[in-house]
């Protein structure tokens, strides 16, 4: 089973879709035009079984170096779930999931401005 294709993410509030570019063996890729957002979604399979949706960002922004130059910067954000091969359900990992990015997004994301500004 795959994700829809094409995927759609909003991103401050744009939503963007996303079509396959690519898929392997328990991986697949989704990716604008430009290139500059892509998502990816890969699994591994061993003494544990390791999930991850991966999102991908890249703006071209001022080099604060160096004057009249800009370059390309990039960043990514990802969830992995990592589980053993049996004793956890679908359901119990789906809350476990839905724990921590419910505390993310609490009262106007306020833990994950305090994750970026370094607090721990």
């Amino acid at each position: 089973m795959s994700f829809a294709d094409p995927l759609s993410v909003t991103v401050n509030a744009v939503p963007i879709s996303l079509p396959r570019v690519s898929t392997g063996v328990n991986t697949s890729t989704y990716s604008k035009d430009d290139g500059t957002v892509k998502v990816t979604s890969s699994h591994t399979y061993g003494k544990r079984v390791r999930r991850t949706l991966r999102l991908d960002t890249s703006k071209i922004a001022p080099d604060p170096f160096v004057t009249n130059l800009n370059t390309r910067v990039g960043s990514s954000v990802y969830i992995v779930v990592d589980s053993p091969v049996q004793g956890m359900s679908n359901t119990e990992l789906k809350q476990q999931v839905q724990a921590l990015t419910d505390l993310l997004s609490a009262t106007s994301f306020a833990a994950t401005l305090k994750l970026l500004g370094g607090e721990n």
